[in-house]
């Protein structure tokens, strides 16, 4: 086992749901201590909280920089030279399919991509391997799973083909790595980087460092779903955005240390 296998582990960990429930189960350990009923009653209100849909928007405008959409007409004007789309998982298991399709992040990503290759007239390409949280397992490249998908009829690419697909990536610092060695061979070196907003500035980080030019292509914002009364109560998605963004800022500050 590589020590970055553990990354998704410590990740689970940490993040919630489940580090505000280690918070509890230590708490009701301690139940008989004041200080234990507080803390079991605190990471509750943690959890509540970073179950609501508008404790992850304030989140995201706090931890992580913000990046403003990127204009259709503004991308073919510019001097870039490709659009380079990040991987954001894949089902493995599919059995409506038979056979392994992009996750809805994926495919999100990967349509955004095509419509800018469209507008812009700018070659596409994809990154993304087998990431670490399934690494050991049977489950196929993201970049092969998108490429077919990309192929069969009725697919998001309408007629857009991938020029350069990178299967052997595992990370975004692996996906820059890989997109370099790829894209250096036709003299590509201005980019427009593809992933969703609360991933945006640890990728482009990670791309810039590996010696590109990027212009950042955001989508996927988070941001108000519901009425205000309802952002405040406790809902899967909010908790999945919280912990979307959290996962983000500890890891930029990972990194800085």
């Amino acid at each position: 086992m590589e020590l970055a296998e553990l990354k998704p582990l410590l990740a689970a960990l940490v993040l919630p749901p489940a580090g505000p429930l280690l918070l509890a189960a230590f708490g009701l350990l301690a139940l008989r201590r004041p200080a234990g009923r507080a803390l079991a009653l605190a990471s509750g209100a943690l959890l509540w909280l970073l179950s609501c849909n508008a404790v992850a928007v304030a989140l995201s405008h706090t931890l992580l920089p913000q990046f403003a959409p990127l204009a259709a007409r503004a991308l073919a004007a510019s001097p870039v030279q490709a659009i380079v789309v990040l991987g954001g998982g894949i089902e493995a298991d599919a059995p409506e399919y038979g056979e392994a399709q992009p996750s809805a992040a994926t495919a999100a990503r990967v349509r955004y991509g095509v419509w800018l290759a469209r507008q812009s007239q700018r070659p596409l390409a994809f990154a993304g391997g087998v990431g670490w949280s399934q690494a050991g397992t049977a489950a196929p490249a993201e970049g092969a799973v998108v490429r077919r998908a990309l192929e069969q009829d009725g697919g998001p690419g309408g007629g857009v083909a991938l020029r350069w697909v990178d299967e052997r990536s595992r990370d975004t610092a692996g996906n820059a790595a890989q997109m370099k060695a790829l894209l250096q061979r036709d003299g590509v070196e201005r980019i427009a980087l593809v992933t969703h907003a609360w991933h945006m500035p640890r990728a482009l980080r990670d791309f810039e460092r590996a010696g590109f030019q990027v212009t950042p292509a955001p989508m996927g914002y988070i941001t108000p779903q519901e009425r205000p009364l309802l952002e405040w109560l406790p809902s899967a998605q909010g908790l999945r955005s919280s912990r979307l963004v959290l996962r983000e800022w500890l890891g930029a500050w990972a990194t800085r240390w």
